[in-house]
């Protein structure tokens, strides 16, 4: 087991002041069995009341008002957490697409991650699984070869999408960063109807060198009949394990944003993403970003969900 440090900070800076600020965080550790939360304290401007409650996915979020005109908002999140997950899983090779079959359609979460999008190029997705998909093989084989063939086609580019990026660019780009690469793989496995969700979390510092290391991250989780949810990360073409830290699941990006909502007033505003995660022997791997929002000077203004954006890489 592994306990590690880690440091998030989201600020907004306006250049005139704003007021009644609504926002929705998830930056809250996700309840699993695999990772256990030794302290957790989280700090936001003018302290206003949270309402902290479960949404759809299970994911721990909370509510906040910051009614007072303000120049800035800093929202921080200080987690000492322990991986208690194997450094491999001991996984179900043997499971394949009848047993699926048999625990799926009683299961209304599993039948809805079980729905691909509807995209323009989904010949593009058909000719990926036709490439990659054997009836013969277990669910856990097709999931680590959809992994695997993303891995080796797929250039890891940062800086070349954007958080509103969609598959069929993806697609026209072929390559990204791990958000991309979770939602292409999260497209490939629905079309074989193979229920997956998305996962936002940390890539912790370990001695392989993985991509993502040392900031948020994105990867995804597949059914595995018989086992449950198995997470695997297409950026690093790895089934996740004790270097991985999750903080919410959901259908998309979207589900699983740490922080979106809106204010009201006509200013420009910056906004900066820091994150730092420690090992237990002092190592540590920290970086801080300044995300270039849009200029808007509706009375209704919207945080953009860029903060996780922001740090995957």
């Amino acid at each position: 087991m592994s306990t590690f440090s880690i440091h998030h900070i989201t600020s907004y800076e306006y250049d005139r002041a704003v007021t009644e600020s609504v926002n929705e965080i998830r930056i809250f550790p996700y309840q699993c069995a695999e990772q256990e939360v030794l302290q957790h304290d989280l700090i936001i401007s003018g302290q206003p009341d949270l309402h902290i409650f479960t949404d759809y996915w299970g994911n721990r979020a909370g509510l906040f008002n910051l009614n007072a005109s303000h120049t800035e908002l800093v929202i921080e999140s200080r987690l000492l957490v322990r991986a208690k997950a194997p450094a491999e899983r001991p996984l179900n090779f043997n499971t394949g697409l009848d047993a699926l079959e048999g625990e799926v359609p009683d299961n209304i979460l599993l039948v809805d991650l079980g729905r691909p999008e509807k995209i323009s190029n989904q010949a593009a997705i058909d000719e990926i699984v036709q490439q990659i998909f054997q009836p013969w093989k277990s669910v856990a084989a097709i999931v680590q070869d959809c992994c695997q063939f993303i891995y080796r086609h797929f250039t890891y580019i940062k800086g070349i999408t954007d958080i509103e990026t969609t598959v069929d660019e993806i697609i026209d780009h072929r390559s990204g960063v791990c958000q991309d690469f979770a939602h292409l793989m999260l497209q490939v496995l629905r079309t074989m109807q193979i229920p997956s969700r998305y996962v936002s979390g940390y890539i912790c510092p370990n001695k392989n060198g993985l991509r993502g290391e040392g900031a948020t991250h994105a990867w995804v989780e597949a059914w595995i009949p018989g086992f449950g949810w198995a997470g695997i990360d297409p950026t690093n073409n790895i089934w996740v394990s004790n270097t991985h830290i999750k903080l919410a699941v959901g259908r998309n990006f979207k589900d699983c944003s740490p922080v979106k909502g809106t204010f009201k007033g006509p200013a420009h505003q910056k906004m900066f993403v820091y994150v730092s995660v420690g090992y237990e022997d002092g190592h540590h791997f920290e970086e801080k970003s300044l995300v270039k929002l849009p200029d808007t000077f509706d009375q209704q203004v919207l945080l953009q969900e860029s903060d996780l954006r922001a740090m995957q890489q």
